[in-house]
């Protein structure tokens, strides 16, 4: 399938040997990263047939359990970049033993936030000030749910092995063929069929939790089969642990504010003093929010090729083919941002009626939509820099970056939500403060040499 739709994108585009080699990433990076959250609104509707109180409580848990996976997913992009810069320099084995280190690294951390979680169920779902049924679910699924974290840590960490090693099919072969389970596996657990009895909320947390051990381990297998097969150490290694646990500070870091930004996002449309009214306010900027999310995936894979391709240049020693590949990079971006953008443009009268019956949301929902459209350009010069950056190994400058962005971009929206007394207002400062000083910020990284570092850190490892 990925290999007929890069045929298509290959004739719609004047196609270097470069460009072949990003949409070989991309395509099955984009159609990975579309198939989670595609079978998340499959669990949702599978849940939401038992009742309203079960959805609520689905929608906190959910909540809690992306929040605490999205922090760790420095574990792909860290572990990616790491890799390809060895691939680059020609070392596979040190490529495939720095990747072992991030998997045992996921091992650490779910391990830990498993128990923490589980323990801490309780206290966190009444953080929302949820109550009876809701709260009673909410905590079910989430105990339960917690267990599968390792696994998906676990997915996380060799799924950027296997980016960094240049192989972006595996990942989408398992996330489909993982996600189908977990579809097949909640709808016997939490309905019943024959001898097995229906389960409600926590059959699908257990269904759930199944299908990512089980994806977590097809993925651990191929890694483990190519570590073997170049004689790679699979035992824990204290010092390589510490060193990817190091290098991930500063892609938390990242992570958090770019986070935080979204969030204030989200608190400025609350200060809005519209005519329509908070709730309308709020539910066009969640479908705002969730198709600008669906797209950013569509740039995210252009990055995740970016992140790659850049390692790999890098461990090779090759600055100018780096600083060539950076440029059909940012040509990638700005090309699909246009598209996106175009796409966005055309669609935004016709988007509204799919989520809402509120005339009122859907006639808020099409300026916002448009000023979405307008800075999918910039947008998409952004995603593909920050996956350039981060493929060379550059998380500090992406660390303060993240810091300094947020600085000038919390006061700005607040203060567009309160004068301008409307959403539209709020996304134009997100389009201009938020997604602008970025792309000036990493614009001006990428311009600069101090990114340029060339081979791999090199570290002795049991033999």
């Amino acid at each position: 399938m990925y290999e007929a739709l890069s045929g298509v994108l290959v004739t719609l585009v004047d196609v270097s040997a470069t460009d072949r080699e990003i949409l070989r990433l991309a395509v099955p990076a984009f159609l990975a990263l579309i198939a989670e959250p595609l079978f998340l609104l499959s669990d949702a509707a599978i849940v939401g047939h038992l009742g309203t109180p079960e959805l609520a409580g689905l929608g906190i848990a959910a909540v809690v359990l992306q929040t605490a996976v999205g922090l760790c997913v420095f574990l792909a992009f860290g572990t990616t970049a790491s890799v390809a810069r060895h691939l680059g320099a020609g070392d596979r084995r040190g490529a495939l033993a720095q990747g072992i280190d991030g998997v045992w690294l996921a091992v650490l951390i779910g391990t830990v936030t498993t128990v923490l979680g589980v323990v801490l169920t309780g206290p966190l779902v009444a953080a929302f000030g949820v109550g009876g049924e809701t709260a009673r679910h909410a905590e079910t699924y989430l105990r339960l749910a917690f267990l599968g974290t390792t696994p998906l840590l676990v997915m996380l960490a060799t799924t950027g092995i296997l980016r960094g090693l240049q192989d972006t099919r595996t990942p989408l072969v398992v996330a489909v063929a993982g996600n189908a389970l977990n579809i097949a596996l909640n709808l016997l657990l939490v309905y019943g069929a024959g001898p097995v009895p229906g389960l409600g909320i926590a059959g699908s947390a257990i269904g759930s939790v199944i299908a990512q051990v089980a994806s977590a381990a097809a993925l651990l297998a191929v890694v483990v089969r190519a570590a073997r097969r170049e004689g790679a150490p699979l035992s824990p290694d204290l010092s390589g642990i510490k060193a990817a646990a190091h290098a991930a500070v500063a892609l938390v870091i990242r992570t958090l504010t770019l986070r935080a930004a979204l969030l204030v996002g989200t608190y400025a449309v609350t200060l809005t003093a519209s005519g329509h009214g908070t709730e309308v306010d709020l539910a066009a900027h969640q479908v705002a929010f969730t198709v600008w999310t669906f797209l950013a995936f569509a740039l995210d894979a252009i990055a995740i090729a970016a992140q790659a391709l850049t390692g790999r240049s890098l461990g090779a020693g090759d600055v100018e083919t780096t600083r060539a590949l950076t440029a059909t990079m940012m040509r990638w971006g700005l090309r699909s941002g246009i598209a996106t953008g175009l796409a966005l443009a055309l669609a935004s009268p016709l988007l509204g009626p799919l989520f809402t019956e509120d005339q009122a949301v859907r006639d808020l929902l099409v300026p916002v939509l448009l000023v979405a459209a307008l800075g999918q350009p910039v947008t998409g010069l952004v995603f593909v820099l920050d996956g350039v950056l981060i493929g060379a190994g550059d998380g500090t400058y992406l660390a303060w970056a993240g810091l300094a962005v947020l600085a000038a971009y919390a006061p700005v929206v607040l203060l567009a939500a309160i004068l301008g007394g409307s959403i539209v207002w709020v996304w134009v400062a997100m389009q201009v403060a938020f997604i602008g000083s970025r792309a000036v910020l990493l614009t001006l990284r990428a311009r600069g040499d101090a990114w340029l570092v060339t081979g791999t850190a090199t570290r002795a490892r049991r033999r």
